[in-house]
């Protein structure tokens, strides 16, 4: 029998029996959604983790005051904050630990910022001039602050693109102009390109930059800092990079053995690898659910073709005895019950690829398609029909022509 006859014989056979086909056909259906969804969701969060890492800044680093907790999403937030992280210690990881090539100390915190008649709460940065190469964070419109201005401890900032635009309407229009933190004005120098949310959760279009002795001596009034960002060499081995950091801020803030660190070290790769457990689970839990449903599919599939097969006994038997061969009814019910089977991990994967499509483009997450994991869903749902049309293949192969005589 050629192939175009067994597909003919098989679709006529699914449109005489098309609601009891359905339903076989829909645990297929709804384990390939269950499979490749997940596993797409998983490879799109990923990605999207490690777009946000890159636009951290290049092999970035931060040794922070206190402890960091991480979130089961795999953000990070700071808890108890200490005092005691000073710009020395900064100085002294920048300059002492290996693979470095620069750092910037900053104080992060929220404040109140005005401009005329406008006010808005805004998340106050005190940095470094660097910060702009470490962060891989630069002006759209006017300058950053420079180290003079560092230096001469100057009431200038610079304002990101959601705050700037909030004072002042258009972010252009910001530059030159002043904002007043409580009573004290400082000129806008610039405003930043547009950044976004980090993997904290920040949204660094809502920051203000200063510089960071402005901030020690006229607003904050601290000798205190949160933390250093260091930039690494491309090279450099994380995990000596967070041995040396602490080994020096332990021995800086005489930390006896056995007591808790009061800093943390944290790198946005180590986000990613949470966040890349986190969704593990995930996995897993989808794998068991599409296991469950690929199972009831299979079940249901092997039901219909039993019904098939006894339904089929009068036309199996005219097939025989006009020289039918048994492995041409085989064939005949394998073809089948994989086609039946087929077709549901066929609609499953493409509503997985427009659901996928459509929920990256409204979410704006990154577009991943994983053809091998499609593919393989696909083969497996025909090799699945093929092991549960089997038995009842087997069946009607064994049907004799006397018997159907009788009957």
């Amino acid at each position: 029998m050629s192939p175009s006859l067994n597909l003919r014989i098989a679709l006529s056979s699914l449109a005489a029996h098309k609601w009891r086909a359905i339903l076989a056909m829909l645990g297929v259906f709804l384990g390939a959604l269950a499979f490749t969804g997940v596993q797409h969701v998983s490879q799109i969060m990923v990605r999207q983790a490690e777009i946000e890492t890159e636009k951290l800044g290049p092999n970035l680093y931060a040794v922070m005051a206190g402890s960091v907790r991480f979130r089961r999403s795999g953000t990070a937030s700071v808890q108890n904050i200490a005092r005691n992280f000073t710009v020395a210690d900064a100085e002294a990881v920048i300059h002492g630990v290996p693979s470095v090539l620069e750092g910037a100390p900053f104080v992060s915190t929220t404040m109140q910022v005005r401009a005329g008649s406008r006010a808005a709460p805004a998340r106050l940065l005190a940095t470094l001039p660097n910060y702009q190469s470490i962060r891989s964070f630069h002006p759209e419109h006017g300058r950053f602050f420079d180290a003079a201005e560092v230096r001469d401890h100057a009431k200038v900032c610079v304002l990101g693109q959601s705050i700037a635009t909030r004072l002042f309407g258009k972010p252009e229009d910001a530059v030159g102009a002043s904002v007043y933190l409580f009573r004290a004005s400082f000129r806008v120098l610039g405003v930043m390109e547009a950044k976004g949310r980090d993997l904290s959760g920040d949204d660094q279009d809502e920051y203000l930059l200063m510089p960071l002795t402005t901030y020690l001596r006229r607003v904050g009034n601290q000798n205190w800092v949160n933390g250093v960002y260091l930039r690494l060499s491309s090279e450099a081995s994380l995990d000596a990079v967070g041995e040396s950091a602490t080994a020096i801020m332990r021995a800086r803030h005489t930390i006896s053995p056995g007591q808790d660190d009061d800093f943390s070290t944290m790198s946005p790769k180590d986000t990613v690898q949470l966040q890349r457990q986190a969704l593990d689970l995930m996995t897993t839990l989808g794998g068991i659910s599409s296991t469950i449903s690929f199972a009831v599919g299979g079940m249901g599939i092997l039901s219909i073709m039993i019904l098939v097969v006894r339904s089929r006994r009068v036309e199996i038997g005219i097939r025989r005895a006009v020289g039918g061969r048994r492995r041409d009814i085989v064939r005949q019910f394998l073809f089948e019950s994989g086609l039946m089977a087929g077709l549901g991990g066929a609609l499953g994967v493409t509503t997985t690829l427009v659901l996928v499509s459509a929920g990256s483009a409204l979410a704006d997450l990154p577009l991943v398609i994983d053809p091998a994991n499609l593919a393989l869903t696909l083969a497996g749902s025909c090799l699945l029909g093929v092991a549960a049309g089997a038995y009842p293949a087997w069946q009607a192969a064994r049907i004799e022509i006397l018997d159907v005589l009788k009957s």
